[in-house]
């Protein structure tokens, strides 16, 4: 479930709400309990990280899609990328 953010116009409380997409939008304010909430269009924040990514996965120009170059490639199993000692 993605977790919305809202403000109050009213107050300028901001509140965070875990709900479903087919939820109803979040309209009174939990604070001041005035129907002045609005909700806030963020990004979204995650990060790809750990085993199971591959070096094809993210790969640009003519590299990108490795299967469908016309048959000239070698089919071959991905390589696993190696974890960075840093994350």
């Amino acid at each position: 479930m993605p977790i919305y953010e809202y403000q109050c116009q009213a107050c300028g409380h901001e509140h965070e709400a875990l709900q479903k997409l087919s939820d109803p939008v979040l309209v009174v304010c939990p604070a001041c309990s005035k129907s002045e909430l609005m909700k806030k269009i963020s990004a979204a924040g995650f990060r790809l990280k750990g085993t199971g990514w591959y070096e094809t996965d993210f790969k640009s120009g003519a590299k990108k899609n490795v299967a469908g170059d016309g048959g000239t490639a070698k089919a071959s199993t991905p390589t696993p990328v190696a974890a960075k000692a840093s994350e």
